[in-house]
Formats: C-alpha cells, sequence, structure tokens
C-alpha cells in the first residue's frame, strides 16, 4: 500500500513536470547532468567499462569525453521521457522528423506488412511515438513490462497516446496471428540483452562476443515480412532526424542469422559514427561466452 501510494505521488510530479516548457525541462536537463555524473554517479562503473571495452584504441581522455556527452543526453532523455505525458502531437512532429518512408509505404501499396527493428539509440521513444501518425499501417510495438504496475500503466498511456499498439514479448506470436489479415508493422528494439537460459546465438559487436535475440529473424523467416530499420541521429538539443534503411525484402532469401547480423552491423556503424547516443548504462555485456 505504501508503494503504491509513494508511485501515485510519482506520478502526479513527473504529470505537473511534463507541463512545463520544453526549453525549461532542458535547462533542468542540464542542471541534472552535474549530480548525475559528478556525485551519484549513476551506472558509472558500467558505463565505463562497457566504452572502455567497445572502443580498446580510444585513450582515457576521449573515453571521459564520450562519457560525459552521454550523461548529458541520458539528462535530457529523462526529461524527454516525461514530456510525452503532455506533448501535442504537432511539437513531436516538429521534432522528429522522418525522411524516405516510401520505403514502407511502398511495401504497403503492395498489401504487404513489415517488420521494423531499431535500437536504444538517441531517443527511440520520441521516434516510436512519432511513428504512430507517419505511416498508414497500423504500428505495434514489442516492448518489456516494467515491475511497478502503476509505472508501466503510466508509460503504455504515454506511448499509445497518438495511436501505437504497444504488446508485451510474451505476446507477440498470438498478437501476429490475431493481426495476420491486417496491414500491421511490427516494431523491435533489437538490441535488448536475452535471459541467460534464452541465449541462441553470439555475433561480434562494438569488439566484444556479444548475445543477441533472434526473435525479429524468426518471425520475419517464418512470415516473409520485408525488414526495415528505422535509424535515427541527433541534430540538435530536442530535434532528430529517423532514416528508414532497407535489411531485406524477402526474409525466405536470407541465410541464417543474416537478418541479425545486418541489423547489428547498421547499430553498429551509428554508434561508431557518434557513440554518445546509446544506451552505455544498460549491462548489455553482463552475459559470458564461455
Amino acid at each position: 500500500m505504501i508503494k503504491k501510494t509513494f508511485s501515485y505521488i510519482g506520478i502526479f510530479f513527473l504529470n505537473i513536470l511534463s507541463l512545463l516548457p520544453t526549453p525549461l525541462l532542458y535547462f533542468f536537463a542540464a542542471v541534472l547532468y552535474y549530480p548525475l555524473y559528478y556525485i551519484v554517479g549513476y551506472r558509472k562503473k558500467v558505463v565505463r567499462k562497457n566504452l572502455t571495452n567497445s572502443f580498446p584504441n580510444k585513450s582515457i581522455e576521449e573515453i571521459i569525453t564520450i562519457e560525459k556527452a552521454y550523461y548529458k543526453h541520458f539528462a535530457r532523455l529523462i526529461l524527454e521521457t516525461i514530456k510525452m505525458a503532455s506533448i501535442s502531437q504537432s511539437e513531436l512532429t516538429k521534432r522528429v522528423k522522418f525522411n524516405n518512408l516510401e520505403l514502407v509505404e511502398e511495401q504497403v501499396k503492395n498489401n504487404q506488412s513489415i517488420l521494423a527493428c531499431t535500437g536504444h539509440y538517441c531517443n527511440w521513444e520520441w521516434g516510436m511515438l512519432a511513428l504512430s501518425k507517419a505511416i498508414s499501417p497500423q504500428n505495434y510495438v514489442i516492448y518489456k513490462p516494467l515491475h511497478n504496475e502503476l509505472f508501466d500503466s503510466w508509460f503504455y498511456k504515454m506511448r499509445t497516446k497518438f495511436g501505437n499498439r504497444f504488446i508485451a514479448m510474451r505476446q507477440t506470436l498470438r498478437t501476429l496471428a490475431s493481426t495476420r489479415n491486417e496491414l500491421t508493422m511490427f516494431c523491435f528494439a533489437n538490441d535488448q540483452t536475452p535471459a541467460g537460459n534464452e541465449i541462441q546465438y553470439w555475433l561480434p559487436f562494438l569488439n566484444q562476443e556479444t548475445p543477441v535475440l533472434l526473435g525479429l529473424e524468426k518471425i520475419a523467416k517464418q512470415t516473409n515480412r520485408p525488414v526495415i530499420y528505422f535509424k535515427m541521429k541527433h541534430i540538435k538539443t530536442g530535434y532528430y532526424e529517423v532514416d528508414c534503411e532497407t535489411v531485406c525484402l524477402d526474409p525466405s532469401k536470407t541465410a541464417e542469422h543474416q537478418i541479425t547480423d545486418i541489423s547489428f552491423n547498421i547499430l553498429e556503424n551509428m554508434i561508431n559514427d557518434n557513440p554518445a547516443y546509446w544506451l552505455w548504462s544498460h549491462r548489455r555485456w553482463k552475459h559470458n561466452k564461455h
């Protein structure tokens, strides 16, 4: 009961905070960076280890520069996520621009449903929220529910307010089956870490042997739906662009793990180009291959 009460209070204040003007929220994000990095040091050891192992040829000075840039981005990401509770469709459309969405619409014209993937890069939450009004097929986003039911419900309401439908990972196949006669796009965040007992495939990613999920590839081969990657990039504070890139148009003709390899190669190139915007505080390499 006490936990639930604190959750209600927390959600109430987050909703109030989201009503503040966006420039003021970015001011708070700039202030938040200092305690987040210098005082609390949120997951600083995890971030430093991930960066050091991912970029073995970079000096410690270069690693620290990326590290500080990441925490500044992370502070903005926190406030941007809160802003989702009140952000209007018109403001979001100004802040997230999609390029070459004709790759999606060409498939729709051919009466073809689509699979899409992205990574935890830039502000993937804003990207998925904006996508719901940018494409014609119904968008289903596969996600992992939070343990706190009240906060999970709060996030679900924000994430779906413009028309997206969020599907818990365990319900993916059931939803695919129930919507097989509709034009849909199912979107996966392909860089999540599988549970230790579910690891089926490792690949070289950021100079490390990395366990990866195979759900997207398995579904692509079962349904033969084209796979498209949404590449998000940071333009300036509060503004992003998303480029569409084809992973494959005919999954039935791909080799085993080819779809997975291509999608992770796209993500790796994005990270190498601008490393500060990936989610480095996640314990991505908590499992060892040997």
